[in-house]
């Protein structure tokens, strides 16, 4: 097995516990945003930090430039605060679906980073994206739609778009280790308890809740970041990218399964819709580069 069909094969993982990260989220919907944020943060750095027991040095990799841990927390503490909150002011499934529009986005960004360029289906892939967003307030039915929701819609919007930037700027440090995840989680944590002593009050959990926060901070919020990192730095960051896209129909039919959203025509049709325009965002991901020859020096270059 190689290297790099490995790392691949671990970041196959990050998507696999995503798709559970509205389900566990919904599950512990009694706790204050914060509060569930620096719970789960705390599972998650403890989890990092034990495995430098086992690698003398790893803890190492925390020595990083002031901008490195600024994007790190940012998009940890940003996306997350964001998003828990998102899906404590609108349904659980619609909120899930329009957060999970990062994987659009960051084909957009990417195609706009210097060497690349923003073609056709980028647009339209992304038009088809936002098609989606509107279908899920559509089949509600204006007389049926829940204006108390609106805030939530953009809250899961602004995820959408805080963790594609925290991904693509990402993609330029590819030289920093992935034990530098575990002080991002740790900052993380410690912002997240700060803001909750400052704008909430404190809600015991529940012994459900407790395995609703333990398994958030073991799966989707710990083990998913690292395995995400280890997957985008050393395997195939195409086919991770083109994967990701499963993530939004994977979490949604897992509420449809357990009894959080129902199955109706919209919730399919949007899924359908933000799913075919990822993946024609991506058309130049998956369609292979054709051969260029070079006619005076007879050598075939991709």
């Amino acid at each position: 097995m190689s290297s790099r069909f490995l790392a691949t094969s671990i970041g196959l993982i990050a998507i696999l516990l995503w798709a559970v990260l509205a389900l566990t989220t919904a599950l512990a919907s009694r706790i204050p945003s914060f509060e569930l944020l620096g719970l789960t943060f705390a599972v998650a750095t403890a989890m990092g930090a034990v495995s430098w027991l086992f690698r003398p040095g790893a803890a190492s990799a925390l020595r990083q430039p002031l901008p490195v841990w600024a994007l790190g927390v940012g998009g940890l503490f940003g996306y997350h605060a964001v998003y828990f909150e998102a899906l404590k002011r609108a349904p659980s499934a619609e909120a899930s679906l329009i957060a999970y529009l990062w994987p659009l986005l960051i084909v957009l960004f990417s195609a706009m980073l210097p060497g690349e360029r923003l073609r056709w289906h980028h647009i339209a892939g992304a038009v088809l994206g936002f098609a989606g967003v509107l279908v899920l307030g559509l089949s509600k039915g204006l007389s049926g739609f829940d204006s108390h929701a609106i805030p939530g819609y953009l809250l899961a919007l602004a995820c959408a778009f805080i963790w594609s930037g925290y991904s693509v700027l990402s993609r330029r440090l590819k030289t920093v280790p992935t034990d530098a995840v575990v002080g991002f989680c740790g900052a993380t944590c410690l912002l997240a308890f700060l803001c909750h002593g400052l704008f909430e009050q404190t809600v015991w959990p529940e012994p459900r809740e407790w395995l609703a926060i333990v398994g958030l901070g073991l799966g989707p919020v710990g083990l998913a970041f690292y395995a995400w990192d280890r997957g985008v730095k050393h395997g195939d960051i195409r086919l991770l990218g083109v994967a990701s896209y499963a993530t939004p129909v994977l979490s949604t039919l897992i509420l449809v399964l357990v009894g959080f959203a129902e199955p109706g025509w919209g919730l399919g049709l949007a899924v359908l819709l933000i799913v075919g325009g990822a993946v024609l965002g991506s058309l130049d991901k998956l369609a292979p580069r054709p051969l260029k020859i070079d006619a005076a020096s007879a050598k075939v270059t991709p």
